[in-house]
């Protein structure tokens, strides 16, 4: 699914669900509605937890494989308990825990003969980005452009991720890019207060 596609009130749904499956993991049942039809169809997200402005886990799906229901209830459990950058999220932190969403348009190939090529088609503040080579992968949400605004250094932050050199390239590298839909719960309370 587009993340076009979309109504435009979506994160008031998708929000309140990531949180509600987490809050249930942590034995604290919320009720949420998930009656809307377009929850049943195919998409791809990311779930985002930070606490005051610092993340505390991401997780998420680079193409749609399951129901965008199923996809935000797995990746919201992914990245409160099973990022292994952080312990599991504890229920006193929940409170105090802002939940972003990001829902992933198709992943579009880009074609290029060297890595200067490859920088000139990105799209800073636009694109999110798969880098791959052999069995490596990477990726950058788009929202990662706020603190890498130029393009050679988000390249090169996102090889890095892939376990490779900064200086890094070879006629083999895949890349890919992608555009999101976002909302983040603090947005939705502003919006909601306006």
């Amino acid at each position: 699914m587009a993340p076009t596609e979309l109504h435009p009130k979506a994160g008031a749904t998708l929000l309140p669900l990531a949180r509600a499956t987490i809050a249930r993991e942590l034995g604290r049942p919320q009720n949420v509605d998930e009656s809307a039809p377009w929850l049943e169809a195919p998409g791809a997200c990311f779930v985002t937890l930070t606490q005051h402005g610092e993340l505390r886990g991401c997780i998420g799906s680079l193409e749609a494989h399951r129901a965008l229901l199923a996809d935000v209830k797995a990746n919201a459990l992914a990245a409160a308990f099973r990022d292994p950058r952080f312990a599991p999220l504890a229920a006193h932190e929940l409170d105090h825990t802002e939940v972003e969403i990001s829902l992933l348009s198709p992943m579009q190939a880009l074609s290029f003969d060297s890595e200067a090529e490859a920088l000139a088609q990105l799209r800073p503040g636009i694109d999110g980005l798969v880098f791959a080579f052999g069995a490596r992968r990477s990726t950058f949400l788009p929202q990662v452009w706020e603190q890498l605004p130029e393009v050679q250094d988000f390249m090169a932050q996102l090889k890095r991720k892939a376990g490779l050199p900064a200086s890094f390239w070879h006629g083999e590298v895949r890349l890919q890019r992608y555009t999101v839909a976002k909302w983040k719960e603090s947005e939705l309370r502003l919006a909601d207060a306006a």
